[in-house]
């Protein structure tokens, strides 16, 4: 099976992405700070996700035609742990809520 999360992006465009500011690379992480805006002292958020229409800004192209992650290799953990299971076709049930926000249909969850 293809991996639809490179033609999805939904998760991107869909959720707040809150994580510890140890991630950032100011501070030893290796998420980019210009893409972080800090929430206190202990943790940031990734920049754009914080509307009631999220994007992530380092999310390039168009969701549900070809997308990619612009810091993929730096994006922060809950980015990570989102959908590790994709590759291999299962989904979690949050990946279809995040699909349902952009008129995409959902794919067989696999929960638990």
């Amino acid at each position: 099976m293809d991996n639809p999360c490179l033609s999805c992006g939904a998760c991107c465009a869909a959720f707040r992405v809150t994580f510890h500011a140890s991630e950032l690379d100011s501070e030893g992480g290796r998420v980019p700070d210009g893409l972080a805006d800090r929430e206190g002292h202990d943790h940031a958020r990734l920049k754009g996700t914080d509307y009631a229409s999220p994007r992530c800004l380092a999310l390039c192209g168009t969701i549900g035609e070809k997308v990619w992650c612009g810091i993929y290799s730096e994006r922060p953990s809950p980015c990570r742990e989102f959908a590790p299971l994709a590759e291999i076709g299962n989904f979690a049930s949050a990946c279809n809520r995040a699909r349902a926000r952009h008129g995409l249909p959902p794919l067989p969850v696999v929960d638990g």
